[in-house]
């Protein structure tokens, strides 16, 4: 395969319009991953934006997830998923994912054009998305999730199934992984939990005005805060500050097994180190903008800039072989940052919800 070949050429147009991160990372993929790890991307994306339109209902969000899924191994329905859908999705769905929910038909296509051992992979990925999710969409309020394992639990549905995919797929395309990859598939699930938690503590506020929280509420329970009655009383926002210091510990925690997952791939394989890095490497900067401003009150007041984006691209690409100069580079951007030493994979795991896969 190369990155002209032409049966990948129209998921490669639809990527960046409905990522600028990925349309950054993937390409730093091998030939082989790259389709592959496109055509998932595509993939759950469709699933999110079955879920996240706010005029769909319930009931018709969760038959046309079971449509999608049903027609992933069948490779036929999409063409009548994509227009029945499209009739239902509301103008609050970004334009580019309205395109990209047209196309999907030839998205499913190109997902039987892949091998089978990385199609068998990405549909597990999405079948497991698509019953989970919904789960905790449906009950979504300002009350936020009952505890940290909910939390937990919907991280793993909408990241942790996707770090467990991207192992399987980097497994088969580096046999030098096979032996660590019962330890990989358990920081797997960690380091998707990371990159959940940082983007839901980013983006808690602009949730919040869609009448959404994904906290855990018995966190801020041990501060006294009510997270339905949050506003901006001084005493409020205190305990709301603390409340984030918990979980920002926790995530740090988290994405230090991600940096420890990247350790177990072998220097040579620069594409996919890469790949991983960049997301680590804004996460880890996007956390601590939130510890820096406890009082933020939208997710543009600890977006990282472009400049500092940048910087850790460069920094990343130039250490990417260096387990030892990444770690100098990862504690000084993590110094000062809270870290919740109970968690993470060395000691103990963030696990996936019980009956999923290990």
């Amino acid at each position: 395969m190369t990155k002209t070949d032409p049966r990948f050429a129209r998921q490669d147009q639809l990527l960046p319009g409905v990522s600028r991160t990925f349309a950054l990372t993937i390409p730093q993929l091998p030939d082989r991953l790259r389709h592959a790890v496109t055509n998932a991307y595509l993939l759950c994306r469709i699933a999110d934006t079955i879920e996240d339109d706010p005029a769909l209902p319930s009931a018709e969000k969760e038959r046309f997830h079971a449509r999608f899924v049903e027609s992933l191994d069948a490779n036929s329905g999409g063409r009548l998923l994509a227009r029945d859908l499209g009739r239902y999705l509301s103008d609050a769905t970004p334009v580019a994912e309205r395109d990209l929910v047209a196309e999907i038909e030839s998205v499913i296509a190109t997902s039987h054009q892949l091998p089978a051992t990385q199609r068998e992979a990405i549909f597990r990925c999405v079948g497991t998305m698509c019953d989970g999710m919904p789960r905790f969409q449906r009950s979504h309020s300002l009350q936020g999730l009952d505890d940290l394992q909910a939390m937990e639990r919907y991280c793993y549905y909408v990241a942790g199934v996707v770090g467990e995919m991207l192992t399987e797929l980097f497994t088969e395309h580096t046999p030098a992984l096979e032996p660590h990859r019962d330890r990989m598939m358990r920081l797997s699930v960690s380091f998707g939990q990371g990159l959940q938690m940082t983007n839901i503590l980013k983006d808690f506020w602009d949730d919040r005005n869609r009448n959404a929280c994904w906290l855990p509420r018995n966190i801020f329970a041990r501060h006294g805060l009510n997270l339905a009655e949050l506003g901006a009383a001084k005493q409020q926002i205190t305990a709301f500050a603390a409340g984030i210091r918990d979980l920002t510990g926790i995530a740090h925690a988290c994405l230090r097994d991600a940096f420890a997952y990247v350790k177990l791939i072998p220097s040579q394989e620069i594409g996919i180190r890469r790949f991983c890095l960049w997301a680590i490497g804004l996460a880890i900067l996007t956390l601590r903008k939130v510890h820096d401003t406890p009082e933020y009150t939208s997710a543009g007041e600890v977006k990282v800039s472009r400049r500092a984006l940048r910087v850790t691209v460069a920094i990343c690409n130039l250490l990417t072989r260096s387990n030892r100069g990444l770690a100098v580079a990862f504690n000084a951007v993590a110094s000062g940052l809270p870290l919740n030493t109970i968690y993470g994979v060395a000691q103990q795991p963030c696990a996936a919800p019980a009956g999923e896969r290990p």
